[in-house]
């Protein structure tokens, strides 16, 4: 922002590149890094706090060579803003420290999160015109840059990781509204990218494989639970207390099991986002499927 160009106007070691016009997050990135010219690139989001020791730990784990990006953990900074931030800063949590965690097991982070990740320059180099270029249905892609250019990343052999102490504090939507415009995006993002990757997966672990599969037919296994709970209530007159309590259920167990591994009883509150994600995220997700070619 203006004020840090300010505040390091005179530091020899910071450049500010103003365009002349808003060309999109990808496109600024690609300004910066075409002026750079050291051997790692870090990007943070502009409303991202990164923790004093982010950049070394992160460079540390990039001493592999085999290693082409590195994401650290994401918190929200302003998590005691509502009930949904503090939901938010919990579904950050269980995605950094169980899906990217797992993933990371194989050397497969399948998203380096924009907010905080470092790339290795040579291999961000080789990719730069299939980063720059990305089209769906021949349409550019102006949004999921951090997944789409971690599947780059793996297609091109390197390995993708994630450091939980590599702490990174972000501010998250303190609205519904803004929320699921995010939620859309991503999922765009999360359908495009998987297809683009599947090829990648007869080369990994199995587990990969069942990741993948998990994260997309999840979704649909609960929508189908959910569309057939309200039929029978509708045309029976009964209420599906088998779905109910299957549903509740896997959510106590779910967030039970954070709860534990976390050290942290708030996360048995997640049991909310249940309710978040049956009622407003599902019909998100479908509308993103049915609207793949939107920008």
């Amino acid at each position: 922002g203006g004020g840090e160009q300010i505040v390091y106007a005179g530091d020899a070691r910071f450049e500010f590149i103003m365009l002349p016009r808003n060309v999109g997050k990808r496109k600024a990135q690609i300004a910066a890094i075409s002026r750079s010219s050291g051997d790692l690139i870090l990007n943070v989001d502009s409303d991202t706090t990164l923790a004093s020791d982010v950049v070394s730990k992160l460079s540390q784990k990039m001493r592999d060579p085999a290693v082409g990006a590195v994401m650290g953990q994401l918190v929200a900074s302003n998590q005691n803003d509502s009930w949904l931030t503090r939901l938010i800063d919990m579904e950050y949590w269980l995605a950094c420290n169980e899906e990217r965690a797992a993933q990371g097991r194989f050397g497969a982070v399948m998203c380096c999160c924009g907010p905080c990740a470092m790339y290795r320059r040579s291999a961000f180099v080789l990719l730069l015109d299939q980063y720059e270029t990305q089209l769906y249905r021949g349409k550019p892609s102006d949004f999921g840059e951090d997944r789409h250019l971690t599947i780059l990343m793996l297609s091109a052999g390197f390995r993708t990781e994630y450091v939980p102490s590599a702490i990174a504090a972000t501010v998250v939507p303190d609205g519904l509204a803004a929320y699921l415009r995010q939620q859309l995006r991503w999922a765009r993002s999360t359908f495009r990218d998987t297809l683009l990757g599947l090829h990648l997966l007869r080369g990994m672990n199995w587990y990969l494989t069942l990741d993948v599969v998990g994260q997309n037919a999840g979704p649909l296994l609960l929508a189908l639970s959910v569309l057939a709970g309200l039929a029978q209530f509708a045309l029976a007159g009964s209420v599906p207390w088998w779905t109910i309590g299957t549903i509740g259920s896997l959510t106590l167990i779910r967030c039970g099991v954070a709860a534990y591994r976390a050290r942290q009883l708030r996360f048995v509150g997640f049991s909310l986002h249940t309710l978040v994600n049956v009622f407003l995220l599902l019909p998100v997700k479908a509308y993103a499927l049915c609207t793949l070619s939107n920008r």
